[in-house]
This record gives C-alpha cells, sequence and structure tokens, in this order.
C-alpha cells in the first residue's frame, strides 16, 4: 500500500544520511568552489525527466542531493562568499527548520500556532526594542526586507486615507508622494509600482560624496510637491544601502517628517541589525524616531532564508491597514496570543520565527553583537588596505561593511571579467558595483566565517591585479 509515512527504518536511514550530509558539508566548506561548474546535461536532464511513478525512496532522494543538486550550488557559506549581503546559516539553522517542517505550524490565528504565536511575538518584542521603539511598538516576522518595506508603505498609506482599504487612491484626493534616496534599494520602486503609486510619484533625492540622502534637496522637493498640489505622505530612507552600506542622516530627516507630518520608514535590511555591535550602536540611536523599520534576520542574525521582519512604532496602525474579519476564522481573544494574519497580507504563514528564536537561544545575543562587530572590523581592514595601496581607489566611506574598490585604469568593461577571474581562480566571490558613475568591484562582508586571512588574500590579489 503506497503511504506517506516513513518506516522506523526509513527514519532511522533519513536521520543518518542528514547528519552525515550536515557534517561533511561543514567540514568541506572552505575546500568547496564557491561557484559550481554548473553541469548543464545534469540540470537539463533534472528538468526535463518525469516525476516517477514509483518513489526512488530515501536512498534514491540522497544520492539525487549528492550527485545532482550540491554540486550544482553555490557556496553561500563559503568564508570569501562576499558579493551580496547574504551570511551563512547560523549552526542550529538546520535543525530548527527541521522541527519547523515536523510541527508545521499555520501562524495565521493563535489557535493553530499557541506556541508559535508567541515565540513570534517574543522575537518581534526583541527586535522592536533593539532601536527603542516604545510601548506601543510591534510587528510581525516577513519573507524579506522587501516585503516589510512594502508592507510598511502599505500601512503609511492607510494611516494617511482612511478610506485607503475602501477605495484605494481612487478617493479624488492630491496624488501621493513618497521620497527616497537615488542609492535606495530597488523594493521601494517596487512596492510603489505594484501598490499603485506610480513611478511617477516616486521621488529620488540625490546623496552627497558619501552616497547618505540630501535632507535640505528633500526639503526642497517636498515643497516643490506641495506647491505643485500634490501630497507628500512617506519618506523612506535607508540605514545601509545596499552598494556602499550608507546610512542616511536618519535624525535631520525624522526631524523633518515631523514638521511636514510625513511618515518615516526605514529600510534597515542590511544595516540596522549592526545595532548589536557596542562600535555602531549610536550610529543607530536615531531610528527610535522612525514610525516602521525592515529588518533582515536572514543577513546579520544568520538565519536561513526566508526570515525579514517590520518593527512599527504603533502595532495598532499595521494591524488597522491588514486585519479582516472572517466567521471561519474566527476564535476567542487571548491577551497572551496574536492573530498574525491581522499584521500582514499572508494567511497561511510558516514558523519563520523559530528558526530566529531558536538561533538566539542557543548561541546568546552576546554571539551575535561579537560576528557584528567582527564583520564591521574586517570591511574596515579591507577599506584601509585598499586606501593604502598604489593602484586601487576606495570609492566609499566604509561605514558599515561594504567596500567598494575601483582598479585604476582599468576600463568599466573589464569589471565582469575580473570578477569572473577572482571567482574561477577561487579567490572570493565579490560583487559589481557603481556609485557616482564609476564601475568597480564591491565587497560585502557579513559572513562570519570570514577571517583575517580571508581577507588579507583578497587585498592581496587585488593589489596584484592593479599593478598588473
Amino acid at each position: 500500500m503506497n503511504t506517506l509515512v516513513l518506516s522506523p527504518a526509513e527514519r532511522a536511514q533519513a536521520a543518518a544520511s542528514l547528519a552525515r550530509f550536515v557534517d561533511s558539508y561543514e567540514e568541506s566548506l572552505s575546500a568547496r568552489p564557491i561557484l559550481p561548474d554548473v553541469d548543464r546535461d545534469t540540470l537539463a536532464k533534472l528538468l526535463a525527466e518525469p516525476f516517477p511513478a514509483e518513489g526512488v525512496g530515501v536512498e534514491g532522494f540522497f544520492a539525487d542531493l549528492r550527485d545532482r543538486i550540491v554540486p550544482n550550488s553555490t557556496t553561500v557559506a563559503h568564508p570569501r562568499f562576499l558579493a551580496y549581503v547574504q551570511g551563512p546559516p547560523n549552526g542550529i539553522a538546520p535543525y530548527a527548520d527541521a522541527i519547523t517542517a515536523v510541527l508545521n505550524q499555520n501562524c495565521n490565528f493563535w489557535q493553530l500556532s499557541p506556541a508559535a504565536s508567541v515565540v513570534e511575538r517574543s522575537v518581534v518584542d526583541w527586535l522592536a526594542g533593539l532601536f527603542g521603539l516604545g510601548p506601543d511598538a510591534g510587528g510581525i516576522l516577513t519573507n524579506g526586507g522587501s516585503g516589510a518595506t512594502k508592507d510598511a508603505i502599505t500601512t503609511a498609506l492607510a494611516d494617511r486615507r482612511p478610506d485607503f482599504r475602501e477605495r484605494g487612491l481612487q478617493s479624488g484626493a492630491p496624488p501621493l508622494v513618497l521620497y527616497t534616496s537615488e542609492e535606495a534599494h530597488r523594493c521601494v520602486d517596487k512596492a510603489a509600482a505594484t501598490l499603485g503609486l506610480g513611478l511617477d510619484h516616486v521621488r529620488h533625492i540625490p546623496t552627497d560624496d558619501a552616497f547618505r540622502l540630501r535632507v535640505d534637496l528633500l526639503a526642497d522637493a517636498i515643497a516643490a510637491d506641495r506647491a505643485a498640489g500634490l501630497e507628500p505622505f512617506c519618506v523612506v530612507a535607508t540605514a545601509g544601502t545596499v552598494t556602499s552600506g550608507s546610512i542616511d542622516p536618519i535624525g535631520p530627516i525624522a526631524d523633518l517628517c515631523a514638521r511636514e507630518d510625513l511618515w518615516l520608514h526605514v529600510d534597515g535590511a542590511y544595516g540596522a541589525l549592526f545595532v548589536l555591535a557596542d562600535s555602531a550602536r549610536e550610529t543607530f540611536a536615531p531610528l527610535s524616531r522612525a514610525d516602521s523599520i525592515a529588518l533582515d534576520p536572514h543577513k546579520m542574525l544568520f538565519t536561513p532564508l526566508e526570515a525579514g521582519a517590520l518593527v512599527v512604532k504603533d502595532a495598532g496602525k499595521l494591524r488597522a491597514a491588514f486585519a479582516f474579519s472572517s466567521s471561519y476564522l474566527t476564535v476567542a481573544e487571548d491577551e497572551l496570543m496574536l492573530d498574525f494574519m491581522d499584521y500582514g497580507p499572508q494567511l497561511s504563514r510558516s514558523f519563520k520565527a523559530l528558526k530566529v528564536w531558536a538561533a538566539l537561544r542557543t548561541f546568546g545575543v552576546d554571539t551575535f553583537r561579537a560576528a557584528a562587530e567582527r564583520c564591521l572590523r574586517l570591511a574596515a581592514r579591507l577599506g584601509e588596505r585598499v586606501a593604502a595601496e598604489p593602484g586601487l581607489t576606495l570609492l566609499n566611506p566604509v561605514a558599515l561593511t561594504a567596500v567598494c574598490v575601483r582598479l585604476d585604469g582599468r576600463r568599466d568593461e573589464e569589471y565582469p571579467a575580473l570578477l569572473a577571474q577572482l571567482a574561477d581562480e577561487g579567490t572570493a566571490l565579490l560583487g559589481p558595483a557603481r556609485l557616482h558613475g564609476q564601475t568597480a568591484i564591491r565587497a560585502c562582508v557579513a559572513n562570519y566565517r570570514t577571517t583575517e586571512a580571508d581577507i588579507d588574500l583578497i587585498g592581496d590579489r587585488l593589489a596584484a591585479l592593479a599593478e598588473a
């Protein structure tokens, strides 16, 4: 008889195979290629072959994993994977994710996931507390920072226009305008497009020499739009721009938003969790004045994908934007629990909070503080090396962990080949960057496995390429 339950022997086989896989992968990380030598024939066959009527079983699945999946996967946990703001998963993550799959809690209304509701509340309260958002703060875990920013802008729209849920942007009121910097993440534009604001109503404010939004030009743009009969409603500042890691002047922006009655959202998906580092804590203190903050535990808390978060100063406004009543989803309210379906767009939601909670419980907050501090220190080390090296130009102040390097005398069209060479030879996977019209190589230290030796190897290789 066909069954979807593994026998005791199959469970033992699967558990042993998983343990061997986790151990062997961990032990071999530094020796693995960062980018795979993709076997296109294997992947083409994988795409074309039909799923079997008779299953391949546990042994067949792990054979597929060993022979076809892992060899064609990027080694994101490699210590010199520095192309993106994506760190390796922490050590408890595979086990937390497995437990999440076993429990399969639907984190929509609390009756389906009582413990999960409390765990998510605990994680959200801790995240909001890092920024001093106050006693009315709350939030929700999301699929990432882009989703968190979209949900924040949705909340800002509902707060600005009380009839937004009923009439959308069709109320006949003046068109709403959103402001952000020219260095902001593309998720701001995507949110404006998908929410119906329209890209014509997004203002990309120029930045200063350190790639931070210019508050004087922001004030001018707001005044010009008001004079034109438009309605400014929201500013999206950035705490860690994706290219340079720059931090917009949040305090002065908050002052302007207070004067102009504008919602202040901070995209902190890259940088805000560096608040954990003692050396950066004061830098992020002004975020306490934000109405909402997007965060990414799957970056600097090294949680496996997906785990973003949105925290807001007034949780009631988040609920007002997203809560809908349904008789078939109604259960008695409980002061200990939250129905997270009322705080975001999803109904079916996975137990994302468990892997965040598990890591904080297993390793302790101080371990993450040390990891954040270490990443900042390693990036500063690389930045100092680049700045001192003849033939290399540092294009950005190293505010966080992004280091953008230009090789003197190299044409823009040479950079893709340089990046490919660095990856193919095993030096590092670095990324492209473009700042103020200049093309560069970008290293982003968001990896707790990276060492001083890794940084020095990269610096030596860049110097050799510059000399050549």
